[in-house]
């Protein structure tokens, strides 16, 4: 039967390997988004525009807020 069953759900392959590569993408993207070394690196370069005057008070909180938010949120 499982010969059988192979050859029967072979066109659907393809399919299946989509499936998995977005499933790869998807866990890659999360982790990423939550690597408390990526979280660091993106504070510590809003800290750096803000103290070279790219960003306002403003603009440098609302990204801090961004990220921390980033970082307390649930997966």
């Amino acid at each position: 039967m499982g010969l059988l069953s192979t050859i029967l759900t072979l066109p659907l392959a393809p399919v299946r390997g989509v499936i998995w590569v977005s499933e790869v993408i998807q866990e890659e993207v999360e982790r990423q988004l939550h690597d408390p070394v990526v979280l660091r690196r993106e504070l510590e370069e809003i800290d750096r525009a803000a103290a070279a005057g790219d960003l306002s008070e403003q603009e440098a909180d609302q990204a801090r807020q961004a990220v921390l938010d980033r970082m307390t949120r649930k997966t």
